[in-house]
């Protein structure tokens, strides 16, 4: 099993930057990525970036040039940088990890932006 604890969202103004943080505890072994989604209210929940094992990273048009991921593989954790914040960026945000095929999702933390 994998549990997964969110932290770093909050309220931001639009052109601000939020630090989304993903520590990831339980068995590592076979993680194949690890990634960020978002879910604004009303909406699906969609893929905002993600990181594979071999840390090539994929992005949504909307975010790309904006946010960054990375990842601390000692720490087992995964971290967000999102920066130029706009209000359509406001969204739940939840952290995903994919291990031996099976999807594991935390909690989630909001991210509102807003002036």
């Amino acid at each position: 099993q994998v549990q997964l604890v969110e932290s770093g969202g909050g309220l931001v103004q639009p052109g601000g930057s939020l630090r989304l943080s993903c520590v990831a505890s339980g068995s590592m072994i076979g993680i194949n990525s690890m990634g960020w989604y978002r879910q604004a209210p009303g909406k699906q929940r969609d893929l905002v970036a993600a990181i594979t094992r071999d840390g090539s990273t994929n992005y949504a048009d909307s975010v790309k040039d904006r946010f960054s991921i990375s990842r601390d593989i000692a720490k087992n954790t995964v971290t967000l940088q999102m920066n130029s914040l706009k209000p359509d960026d406001t969204a739940v945000y939840y952290c995903k990890i994919v291990r031996f095929g099976m999807g594991y999702w935390g909690k989630g933390t909001l991210v509102t932006v807003s002036s």
